[in-house]
């Protein structure tokens, strides 16, 4: 199934990085009002800036906290906010591989081709998995919660209706991820540790790109989403408040608040850091 896990794993890091997004223009140098902070970081969704998305989801001394955490291996963050970040780079460097190409279509055509029946099925049970492990994993918040089951119905209704098993579809799709994949140099954990958080999510933006441009192929038009997506201040005390966001993923809306709080002069958004202040603390 690694060919449609790739597809799945490409709306969940665009969608988000703990997804939260926002439309319109963001403000040149971190976020000074609360809907900025959601704002922001879509903008750098949208441009394909993951490098500056995280540095502006956290304050610069947590950034380099996660930056010396990447390196020694303890964490892949903002990667491992997905339940399944362990099978990028497995997935980079088998696309990476000398003739992926030949190799992965031949795999399609005696796998998936013409598969649509076995593709709704498989995009369903996914949309129950992930449904699932929403629902059980302990370490979301109530807002994470209701907006990620959300997000999971949309993505699965997406994947069931969407052309998978389109063989020319994939005759397009597959060179062009491979070429990505390559350009990256990542293909072992061994390559993003050496090559660090902002290295390796530098890198990362292109091959992103290049996802944006194959999920377009299948009805999945990523950045009109984040582009469109709406952002407002629902409520604010001091340097707590909450941001409602809507947005459309493959046809279904999704609507969420999230927490976003001060730190300084900045916004950033409360779950965001919660995670990445556990990801400096394990060991």
């Amino acid at each position: 199934m690694r060919w449609f896990w790739l597809l799945w794993l490409a709306v969940a890091v665009l969608c988000g990085c703990r997804r939260e997004s926002g439309a319109g223009p963001a403000p040149a140098a971190g976020a000074r009002e609360p809907a900025q902070a959601v704002l922001l970081l879509t903008r750098h969704l949208h441009d394909n800036d993951l490098a500056a998305f995280a540095r502006d989801a956290v304050p610069p001394a947590l950034h380099r906290q996660l930056e010396a955490a990447w390196r020694r291996g303890q964490t892949r963050w903002p990667l491992d906010e997905l339940p399944f970040d362990e099978r990028l780079p497995r997935l980079l460097g088998a696309l990476a591989e000398p003739e992926a190409e030949a190799r992965l279509q031949r795999v399609f055509d005696r796998q998936f081709a013409g598969e649509t029946t076995a593709l709704k099925a498989a995009a369903t049970t996914l949309g129950l998995f992930g449904a699932q492990y929403v629902r059980q994993g302990s370490d979301f918040s109530a807002g994470e919660r209701a907006h990620y089951l959300q997000f999971v119905q949309a993505l699965s209704r997406w994947g069931a209706s969407a052309p998978l098993a389109d063989p020319v579809r994939a005759r397009a799709a597959i060179p062009l991820l491979a070429a990505a994949a390559r350009a990256t140099g990542l293909r072992s954990e061994a390559d993003f540790a050496r090559t660090g958080m902002d290295g390796s999510l530098r890198r990362l933006s292109g091959f992103l790109r290049t996802l944006k441009q194959v999920l377009a192929g299948y009805g999945l038009a990523l950045n009109d989403s984040l582009a469109a997506l709406q952002a407002e201040v629902v409520e604010s005390r001091g340097t707590q408040a909450k941001v409602r966001m809507r947005y459309t993923l493959g046809g279904s809306p999704v609507e969420a608040v999230v927490e976003v709080e001060r730190i300084g002069d900045r916004w950033y958004l409360s779950d965001y850091l919660r995670h990445a202040r556990q990801a400096v603390a394990a060991r």
